[in-house]
C-alpha cells in the first residue's frame, strides 16, 4: 500500500463518539472515533483510531469498566459525572487524556477540522524482514477548529447533527476534506533504551526525538448512497492487518485485537465480512464456512480442514508473521499505577496551552466536576496538584465559583399550563399503605 509514490488505495471512513449513544448531539465534549479502512490489494487494513493521540488507560482489562463509567447511571438512567470522575480519579494514568479532552480540542468544529491518530504503537516490517515500531498520524489539511462550550451547547439544541451535516454537505458540494498522513518511527534498539515505555498508549512520542514523516494523504470524495448499508454496517477491527503491518507489545492494542470481533458477531453476525462494504478487493481464501447469513458459495466442495492434500488454500510462503522479543514483549497482567503519569501531562499543560487555554481548561473541568461528590473532587484535585499546582488551583477556584452559584439556587421559570388541561387538586390518601402491603402486589405484577 505504501510501496511507491503516487499509489492510490480506496478507503472508507467512519466518525463516531465514544461515550454517547447513536443519535446524540454532535457537539458534546467527547473523544471522536476516527476509523479508516484501506482496501489494499493484499486485503483490508483497519486503522481504528481517535482524534486524540493518547487514551485513558494502559491496561486493557480496565476497558469495560472505563466504558461503564461513561455510560448512564444504572438506576436513574441519567448522565452521571460522579461515576465518570470517580473512575478517572482512581486511575491517574488517564490525566493526559483528561487534559486534552477538556482543553479546546475536546469539542471539534465538525469532523473536517480535527486530526486523527492511530494512538496505539504498531509494528512495520519491510521486505527484508527488518522491524520498526510506528505511530500513525493523519492531520487535517483544513486546519484545526474548535467550538466553545457555549456555542456547542447552543448547537446541540439548534442542530444536533451539526458535524454530520457539515461533512455530508461539504462532500456533496465537492469541497472534499483532506488529511495528510504521517509516521513516527522507532527502531527496536531505540525502544529498549527509551526513557519511557513506547508501548504505553497514555503517552506520546516526542516529535523532536521521533519526527513526523509524511507518507501520503487521503481524500473523502464520496458520500454513502445508503447510510445503513455503507456506514452502519462497516466493520473496523485493530486485528485486520495486511502484510508488513502488525501488532506491537502495546498492551491495549493486544487487548483490542480480541475484543472487536465479539461485538461484530453480536451486531452483524459471523459472516460480516461478506457484507459488500466489508469485502476485500481480492478473493480471500479461508477455511471459515457455514453460519447465519452466509451469502456466497460457502467454499463450494472444497475441503474444510487444514492442512489437506485435496487442493485447498495453502498458507503464504512469503508473508509470515514477524515476532519481536525485547524488554516490553512479556505478556502478563501487570500493575502500572507507579508509572510516570504526570510528566507528559505537565508538558502539555505548561508548554502546549497558553494562559487563556489553561483558564478555559479549568473552567471546562469545573463545569463537569462540580456534579461529583466532595470525596471525588478531592482525589481529582490531588491528581492535578501532582501535574502542576497551578492546574489544581485554577480548577479549585472555578469549582468554588460554580458551587456558590449553585448554592443560590437555580430558579426554574414556570411555564403556564394549557387552558384545556388545568392542574387538578392534589389527591388525598384516605388510607396509608406500607411497603409491606405494596410489596406483594408489586411482586405479583412483576411475575406477570
Amino acid at each position: 500500500m505504501f510501496s511507491k509514490v503516487g499509489k492510490r488505495t480506496p478507503i472508507a471512513v467512519r466518525f463516531s463518539q465514544v461515550a454517547l449513544e447513536s443519535g446524540s448531539p454532535d457537539t458534546v465534549r467527547d473523544v471522536r472515533g476516527f476509523a479508516v479502512k484501506f482496501y489494499s490489494e493484499k486485503g483490508n487494513w483497519d486503522l481504528v483510531g481517535n482524534n486524540t493521540p493518547v487514551f485513558f488507560i494502559r491496561d486493557p482489562i480496565l476497558f469495560p469498566s472505563f466504558i461503564h463509567a461513561l455510560k448512564r447511571n444504572p438506576q436513574t438512567h441519567l448522565r452521571d459525572n460522579n461515576l465518570f470522575w470517580d473512575f478517572l480519579s482512581l486511575r491517574p494514568e488517564s490525566l493526559h487524556q483528561q487534559t486534552i479532552l477538556f482543553s479546546d480540542r475536546g469539542i471539534p468544529d465538525g469532523y473536517r477540522f480535527m486530526n486523527g491518530y492511530g494512538s496505539n504503537t504498531f509494528k512495520n516490517v519491510n521486505e527484508n524482514g527488518e522491524v520498526v515500531f510506528v505511530k500513525y498520524h493523519y492531520k487535517s489539511d483544513q486546519g484545526i477548529r474548535n467550538l466553545s462550550d457555549e456555542l456547542a451547547q447552543k448547537l446541540s439544541g439548534l442542530d444536533a447533527d451539526y458535524a454530520l451535516r457539515d461533512l455530508f454537505e461539504s462532500i456533496a458540494s465537492e469541497n472534499y476534506p483532506v488529511w495528510t498522513m504521517y509516521l513516527q518511527v522507532m527502531t527496536p534498539e531505540q525502544a529498549q533504551h527509551c526513557s519511557f515505555n513506547p508501548f504505553d498508549v497514555t503517552k506520546i512520542w516526542p516529535h523532536n526525538e521521533f519526527p513526523l514523516i509524511e507518507i501520503g494523504r487521503f481524500v473523502l470524495n464520496r458520500n454513502p448512497q445508503n447510510y445503513f448499508a455503507e456506514v452502519e454496517q462497516l466493520v473496523f477491527s485493530p486485528a485486520h492487518f495486511i502484510p508488513g503491518i502488525g501488532p506491537s507489545p502495546d498492551k491495549v492494542l493486544q487487548g483490542r485485537l480480541f475484543s472487536y470481533n465479539d461485538a461484530h458477531y453480536h451486531r452483524l453476525g459471523v459472516n460480516y465480512s461478506q457484507i459488500p462494504v466489508n469485502r476485500t478487493v481480492i478473493n480471500s481464501q479461508t477455511y471459515h464456512r457455514d453460519g447465519l447469513m452466509r451469502v456466497d458459495g460457502n467454499m463450494f466442495n472444497e475441503p474444510a480442514h487444514f492442512p489437506n492434500s485435496l487442493g485447498g488454500p495453502e498458507e503464504s510462503k512469503v508473508e509470515k508473521f514477524q515476532s519481536y522479543s525485547g524488554d516490553f514483549s512479556v505478556i502478563d497482567k501487570y500493575e502500572t499505577r507507579d508509572d510516570d503519569n504526570f510528566t507528559q501531562t505537565r508538558l502539555f499543560y505548561q508548554k502546549v496551552l497558553d494562559d487563556s487555554g489553561r483558564e478555559r481548561l479549568a473552567g471546562n473541568i469545573a463545569g463537569s466536576l462540580v456534579n461529583a461528590s466532595k470525596e471525588v473532587q478531592t482525589r481529582v484535585l490531588a491528581n492535578f496538584e501532582k501535574v502542576d499546582p497551578d492546574y489544581a488551583k485554577r480548577v479549585d477556584k472555578q469549582l468554588q465559583v460554580l458551587e456558590q452559584e449553585n448554592a443560590k439556587g437555580m430558579i426554574k421559570e414556570k411555564q403556564p399550563t394549557a387552558p384545556m388541561n388545568p392542574p387538578r387538586a392534589p389527591f388525598k390518601v384516605t388510607m396509608e399503605m406500607s411497603d409491606d402491603v405494596l410489596a406483594p402486589q408489586f411482586r405479583r405484577q412483576c411475575a406477570v
